[in-house]
């Protein structure tokens, strides 16, 4: 079966996450196959608007977590690392249709888009320090520069889920539906970009996003190399052992 589905239709590609059996948690080769995807919707003229969806009752639990202990990323050449960079670099519109659970960077990717459309199912969570680990994806940048200092530690140091009304109100999502209208209001937004002049989409997103992007790949790079070292420490390898051996995982030593 095809995990990542895409799809082109009047200017608009949309890549699925289609690997519900497993809440469309990510694998390395995933991550290379959205990374194609991206580089070539980004080199196309004929694709004129990139959407991202899950399913309504899940958009992406984040990472496999055996295939991540399997294949965990060794550098910046990683699956992962260039989806990201694909992501933040986009030079074209940027939606997502999210229902369900998002979790870790099923929510970081969210900060580089453009355009968000939740269901109102959608949960979005960013454990990362209960996994052992720091944030990804230059969330550590982003999430305080749309949330704030004090509910960006609230999200990022509890790692505890929030809600799709949550979301709206810190300006992650830009509207709340009901789940099984997100993705169709989504396409209907990309219709309309869609329609508009490709080479106006691209110099105002470049000047909405452009003096950013060099911190966000330098800030992405920084967190890259922590995160991979952080993998190795006993923390890591602590929480991973407890959520495959499904016990709760015990810190108080480390």
């Amino acid at each position: 079966m095809n995990e990542i589905l895409t799809h082109v239709d009047a200017g608009v590609t949309t890549l699925t996450i289609n690997r519900v059996e497993k809440k469309n948690s990510l694998t390395a080769a995933m991550y290379a196959a959205l990374a194609q995807a991206i580089a070539q919707a980004a080199q196309d003229p004929s694709q004129r608007v990139l959407v991202i969806q899950g399913h309504e009752t899940v958009f992406s639990a984040g990472n496999d977590v055996a295939d991540f202990l399997h294949q965990p990323p060794t550098g910046n050449d990683a699956p992962v690392f260039h989806f990201l960079q694909g992501i933040a670099t986009f030079p074209k519109p940027l939606l997502a249709a999210v229902c369900g659970p998002a979790v870790g960077v099923g929510t970081t990717m969210l900060l580089h888009c453009d355009l968000v459309y939740a269901g109102d199912n959608a949960a979005f969570s960013m454990p990362f320090v209960n996994l052992g680990l720091c944030p990804e994806a230059a969330s550590s940048l982003l999430v305080p520069r749309l949330m704030g200092h004090q509910r960006a530690s609230e999200a990022l140091l509890l790692g505890e889920p929030f809600m799709a009304e949550a979301a709206l109100e810190v300006g992650l999502v830009n509207r709340v539906l009901p789940p099984t209208e997100a993705s169709a209001y989504a396409q209907q937004q990309a219709r309309k970009l869609a329609a508009k002049p490709l080479s106006s989409l691209i110099e105002t997103k470049r000047l909405l996003k452009g003096a950013h992007i060099p911190a966000v790949l330098e800030r992405m790079q920084e967190e890259g190399g922590i995160f991979r070292r952080m993998l190795t420490e006993p923390a890591a390898k602590e929480a991973f052992g407890a959520f495959l051996q499904k016990r709760k995982p015990d810190f108080s030593k480390l």
